[in-house]
């Protein structure tokens, strides 16, 4: 049997032949994401199935959730769409303006374009990328950056890039100048301050307002400053836990995404309350990190709405 030139068929605009039969190899099918928040007002869930269904597509998931106390509505849907992202794209726009929606889309699973910014402490930034090297958190992180050198080595292992951008009282303002052109630079969507230990500055947080997932101890504001864990132990604390939320510029106070506590009693010493917080700021970081790049959490005033 003649299967023609290999010329002929590597140039086969839309044919792969095997064994005679034509399989037809390009698609314009896409699964995707939709979420949106606006008014809560009559016709929001109709209207948005319509434009799907409208445009041959399937509704894989949907979830939504109105909040009497803000007056919003919020939703997510997981669709299928045959005719691709653009006739979906066209029916949201007209939605919006009639329904005065706030929405984005995004291919499902598409991973987020993310920097890690860390300091000394190691425990976040090797499980972030352990979970991101066996594809159990939807990023791609581009770069590591830390104020302080210590941690390259952990990057290294992981083969991504490690930029080392101190930060002083007189350096500050230029040194998130040069992590902003970096954002910029490599389209950066998510920041992930794992144990980071320096303020981003009014400015900065602005700039990247939801965007930028933070986590610390739920220790505060009982126990500021240094050595909170000791500080824990002498008050024999009896739980410990974390919170991970987006960066604002009021201080470790923007929206929580995510939460968690583990029982501790007297027995532990503060080097096991310390080994305990890190598991548990872990765990909480790696969670809110995949709702978000998940499109699972929406901004709802000082709070967020989370479809889990």
């Amino acid at each position: 049997m003649n299967m023609g030139s290999w010329a002929e068929f590597r140039l086969a605009p839309h044919f792969n032949y095997c064994l005679g039969m034509a399989v037809e190899e390009v698609s314009t099918s896409e699964k995707l994401v939709l979420t949106l928040s606006c008014p809560d007002q009559p016709g929001i869930v109709h209207a948005v199935s319509d434009i799907i269904v409208s445009n041959d597509g399937n509704i894989i998931q949907s979830q939504q959730f109105g909040d009497p106390d803000t007056g919003l509505f919020f939703m997510r849907v997981e669709l299928e769409s045959p005719r691709g992202r653009g006739p979906i794209d066209e029916g949201m726009e007209k939605f919006g303006e009639k329904f005065g929606a706030t929405w984005k889309m995004d291919r499902m699973g598409r991973p987020l374009r993310t920097i890690i910014m860390v300091s000394r402490e190691g425990h976040c930034l090797t499980d972030l990328l352990y979970r991101q090297r066996y594809a159990q958190l939807p990023i791609e992180v581009v770069a590591v950056v830390g104020n302080h050198p210590d941690l390259a080595p952990v990057a290294q292992f992981y083969g991504k890039p490690f930029l080392c951008i101190p930060v002083t009282k007189e350096t500050k303002a230029a040194s998130e100048a040069e992590l902003l052109n970096l954002i910029r630079a490599e389209n950066v969507e998510l920041v992930v301050l794992a144990r980071y230990m320096q303020i981003l500055s009014d400015d900065l947080c602005r700039e990247l307002a939801g965007n930028v997932i933070n986590i610390h101890h739920s220790f505060l504001p009982s126990f500021k400053g240094a050595r909170p864990y000791a500080q824990a132990h002498d008050r024999g604390v009896k739980l410990i836990g974390a919170t991970a939320h987006y960066v604002t510029a009021d201080l470790d106070e923007g929206p929580i995404i995510e939460q968690d506590v583990t029982r501790v009693t007297h027995r532990e010493s503060t080097r096991d309350l310390v080994a305990v917080g890190q598991d548990v700021e872990r765990r909480v970081l790696a969670q809110a990190v995949k709702w978000h790049s998940e499109h699972r959490v929406l901004l709802n005033g000082t709070r967020t709405v989370v479809f889990n």
